[in-house]
């Protein structure tokens, strides 16, 4: 068990959302005129909801994608909100949608030094060149996560299809540190 607790903060979840079906785009701007859609630079309509605070980039062919989200449980949600929206503006919506969180990205600081040096040579699947970017880049198999590493003891963690999966990456990885002498209190 880690001598402190790590602080773990869900900063967005990525889902994608499948319709089943086409979606008249142009319909929708009309219906919605706070849409935003310019086709002659991008085939995808974005959709932005104040609560929860997310955007929806909602393509012809019935596939979304919703960013912003700070849980899957907030992700559904907006996804829900988005087909509401959508049935409001008269398009009609033959089926729930199908959705899979494919990306959670989170941040979290482990209250610690962490020697960057030492890490790159004591695990494996790890790259490290300070001249290019100051973090170490650590790739964990199970969960199977990336996790940027800062001499700061601060990390973000990206790659995650679950939230427990960032909380149990975050646990094992300062677990480790802690462990190889990697990492120091003040």
């Amino acid at each position: 068990m880690p001598k402190t607790k790590a602080i773990i903060n869900i900063q967005n979840v990525v889902a994608i959302a499948t319709l089943n079906q086409k979606i008249d785009l142009n319909a929708v701007v009309k219906g919605y005129p706070k849409a935003e859609y310019r086709p002659d630079r991008f085939p995808g309509l974005v959709f932005r909801l104040k609560k929860p605070k997310t955007g929806t980039l909602i393509f012809g062919s019935g596939k979304m994608v919703c960013t912003g989200a700070k849980s899957r449980k907030e992700s559904l949600s907006a996804i829900m909100n988005v087909v509401k929206e959508l049935k409001k503006c008269g398009i009609i919506i033959h089926s729930k949608p199908s959705v899979e969180v494919v990306n959670i990205v989170a941040s979290a600081s482990l209250g610690g030094t962490v020697d960057l040096e030492k890490t790159v040579s004591t695990l494996r699947k790890t790259m490290y060149e300070p001249e290019q970017f100051p973090g170490l880049i650590y790739r964990m198999d199970e969960p199977k996560v990336v996790i940027l590493v800062f001499a700061s003891g601060s990390l973000v963690c990206t790659g995650a299809k679950k939230e427990q999966d960032v909380f149990d990456a975050v646990h094992k990885l300062h677990v480790i540190l802690e462990e190889q002498n990697l990492i120091f209190y003040e």
